[in-house]
């Protein structure tokens, strides 16, 4: 299985798309196809942890006041299936491995997996 999850109106994803060969991904914009907890689920199974999917630099979490509460995992597995802007992004699965995030040492990662 490979696949992305990404935002098409972000301009990170849209650069770290255009500098790496997507050929046989699936590819999957997170605000016209929203998570499901189906993928939610997948993507836990590989990380062991809703809060390593969890985008804490979101304009939301600041607005919603999330980053003065003590999340537990439940708290981060309900965010990210109630707004897409949660999603730490871009998510990379490939062939059983999960590369979170747009750090250049992720990003290099998934160069190196591709």
């Amino acid at each position: 299985m490979r696949k992305v999850y990404y935002l098409s109106t972000c301009d990170t994803c849209k650069r770290i798309l255009s500098s790496i060969n997507t050929d046989g991904l699936e590819l999957i914009d997170i605000k016209s196809n929203p998570l499901t907890e189906k993928d939610v689920e997948e993507m836990f199974a590989l990380t062991g942890s809703y809060e390593a999917l969890f985008s804490k630099r979101a304009q939301l979490y600041k607005q919603l006041g999330l980053k003065d509460k003590a999340l537990e995992e439940k708290d981060f597995k309900h965010y990210l299936l109630d707004h897409y802007t949660f999603l730490k992004r871009p998510v990379f699965i490939l062939n059983g491995e999960i590369f979170v995030g747009n750090s250049k040492k992720v990003i290099e990662q998934v160069q190196a997996a591709i």
